[in-house]
């Protein structure tokens, strides 16, 4: 069995200089995702468990707000499309009735 020979970077310079330019713009493409990324920022946000909280209390507070505010503009809209049916034969006289309902409660 033969001694493995060393690698001698004279012999092919080229092919060694060409791996090191693709190794360079490999290590740029990473480099970029991980700023895109935000990964320190990611990082930061998991290893204070202060901010964490704070974080996470203003996101569930955002989330039920939105839904509340939400279901009062569905509902709004809704009650006024029903309004524009009053004039129909038969659902105009259920919706009608609703109508009259809803204004006898205080």
């Amino acid at each position: 069995m033969e001694p493995l020979k060393s690698y001698d970077p004279k012999e092919h310079p080229f092919e060694l200089r060409h791996e090191v330019k693709r190794l360079n713009s490999r290590l740029d493409s990473i480099s970029h995702l991980l700023e895109k990324a935000e990964f320190k920022d990611i990082i930061e946000n998991y290893a204070d468990p202060k901010k964490r909280l704070f974080t996470n209390f203003m996101a569930g507070l955002s989330r039920g707000l939105g839904l509340s505010v939400g279901t009062f503009v569905v509902l709004g809209l809704l009650g006024w499309l029903l309004t524009l049916f009053v004039d129909l034969p038969m659902v105009g006289d259920y919706i009608k009735t609703l109508q009259d309902y809803i204004k006898s409660k205080p």
